[in-house]
Parts: C-alpha cells; sequence; structure tokens
C-alpha cells in the first residue's frame, strides 16, 4: 500500500513537467497563427505610416521651400510692374510721335 501511493506520487510528480510542457505546446500551436497574423498587420501598418511620414516631411518642405521663396516672388512683381511700366511709356512715346 505504501509502495502503491509512493509508485503513484513518483509518477505524477515526474509526469508534471511533460503535462505543462504538453499544455505550453498546445497553447502556442492554437495562438501562433494569429501572433504572426498580428505581426505581419503591424509591420503593413508601420509601412504605412512610414509612407505617410515621408509624403507628410516632403509636404512640408516644399511648403517651407514656398515661404523661402516669397523674396523671388516680391523681386519678380516688382519688375513685373518695372516692365508694365515702360511699356506705358513706350505706348505714350509712341502716339505721341504719330
Amino acid at each position: 500500500m505504501i509502495t502503491d501511493k509512493f509508485t503513484e506520487s513518483v509518477y505524477v510528480l515526474a509526469n508534471e513537467p511533460s503535462v505543462a510542457l504538453y499544455r505550453l505546446q498546445e497553447h502556442v500551436r492554437r495562438s501562433l497563427p494569429e501572433l504572426a497574423q498580428h505581426k505581419a498587420d503591424m509591420q503593413r501598418w508601420e509601412e504605412q505610416s512610414q509612407g505617410a511620414i515621408y509624403t507628410v516631411e516632403y509636404a512640408c518642405s516644399a511648403v517651407k521651400s514656398l515661404v523661402d521663396s516669397s523674396v523671388y516672388f516680391r523681386s519678380v512683381e516688382g519688375l513685373l510692374k518695372q516692365a508694365i511700366s515702360i511699356r506705358d511709356h513706350m505706348n505714350t512715346s509712341a502716339q505721341g510721335h504719330r
């Protein structure tokens, strides 16, 4: 009787880690496909967000370039006003010589 209880206890203790490892393996096998899908989704979202970040940075750079070029636009505006004034002056002079 004592040896039967001892043998049973040894058998339970010896198999307990195996049962735990089996349960872990079972859990991993069930949850691994879902985890792999989540990983793939996260990688895809990271790529999309990197693309969006690049687009925003490029747009900000373009806007900054426009702001920085306002000096050139003012210069062109001044030159256009000068050209219109010279044209008007030439038209007035040409009408006066007729």
